[in-house]
């Protein structure tokens, strides 16, 4: 009998939004389970959003090899007491490879544990399948359903958006017209996977110049690369730089004709709000994180193929779509209500 399940996945956002699709699996196997997520401090607002897939939230504190916070020592024991505790049936390794915490994960005295692993992280169980390479996260984690018989729901991303998120854009007092911006998006939390910003303020440019206002967005930490941006685009630009929330960032992403953004966490907001995105890939792997419908997102190679011309060819076929452009589909009223 399973009716207590833990996710371990203490990533950031855009991780944790390509996981969705198999979660919602998960919940539809274990309708009435208890699903606990295990992961960083700012996920308990991700929980509060999916509260449909998860119960509960419970801090992970970090472990060494882990880069996404720091390592405190106490804290872990603290927390490996609370996860013996716990006693979980089951105990859903979805970070990676394995390699750094399957073993970890061995000591939380879960009933079942399942996952991940690698010919460097090998588990002696069933309940584990290779870790595989090569495919789109989301159907990394959908393997992992199948493995445990877990019935797949569709490979859709999803993004709920509350009356808080509404209020909040609503109190940022914009007069944008529903599907007559783009949102120019030009920072990242890695720095390698950052276009630079002279080519950003060529897109917006060109944008401009096919009607379409401009909103240029970012975190306060990131005020110096929307800057750069803002100082090459000749005209006028809305700058929401440090101003939106995650909710009202995703309705304004819901409303927007187009997002042009590097491989970060918004371009996964955008797949699931399906929103039109033109998505510029510095990290090689745009077969992993790219969104799956080709047809409304365009993703960009720029490592296997830096040349600005392809970004203005699929720069023009999304434009073409939208009303601006005379293309008679405002793709924004053909996007399920969130």
């Amino acid at each position: 009998m399973i009716d207590k399940i833990a996710i371990f996945r203490a990533l950031q956002l855009g991780d944790m939004l390509n996981v969705i699709p198999a979660v919602r699996a998960l919940r539809r196997a274990y309708p009435d389970a208890e699903i606990t997520l295990l992961g960083l401090p700012w996920a308990a607002h991700f929980v509060r959003r999916f509260h449909t897939y998860f119960d509960r939230f419970i801090h992970f504190p970090g472990y060494p090899g882990l880069p996404e916070q720091e390592y405190d020592e106490a804290a872990f024991l603290r927390f490996l007491d609370q996860m013996r505790d716990e006693k979980f049936d089951l105990l859903l390794q979805m970070q990676g490879n394995g390699t750094i915490v399957n073993e970890m994960l061995g000591r939380f005295g879960a009933a079942r544990l399942a996952g991940f692993h690698n010919k460097d992280s090998r588990m002696a169980s069933p309940w584990f399948i290779e870790y595989p390479e090569g495919v789109h996260e989301i159907s990394r984690h959908q393997a992992l359903m199948t493995h445990l018989g877990a019935p797949l729901a569709g490979d859709m991303l999803e993004f709920p958006i509350t009356a808080r998120d509404q209020k909040d854009y609503d109190g940022l007092l914009l007069s944008l017209q529903p599907g007559r911006y783009v949102v120019i998006h030009a920072g990242s939390r890695g720095v390698w996977r950052q276009w630079p910003p002279a080519y950003f303020a060529l897109v917006a440019d060109e944008c401009a110049e096919k009607g379409l206002e401009l909103v240029i967005t970012g975190t306060a930490e990131e005020t110096d690369i929307t800057r750069e941006v803002m100082k090459r685009v000749h005209h006028p630009v809305t700058d929401l730089t440090g101003c939106t929330t995650l909710g009202s960032m995703a309705v304004l992403l819901r409303d927007a004709a187009l997002l042009v953004s590097n491989c970060t966490g918004v371009s996964h907001v955008a797949a699931a709000t399906r929103t039109p995105s033109l998505v510029i890939s510095m990290d090689g792997e745009p077969y992993r994180w790219g969104p799956l419908d080709h047809a409304i997102h365009k993703t960009i190679d720029w490592i296997a193929n830096p040349s600005i011309e392809q970004v203005f060819v699929a720069l023009e076929e999304l434009v073409q779509m939208s009303p601006v452009a005379g293309g008679g589909l405002d793709l924004r009223f053909n996007r399920p209500a969130g």
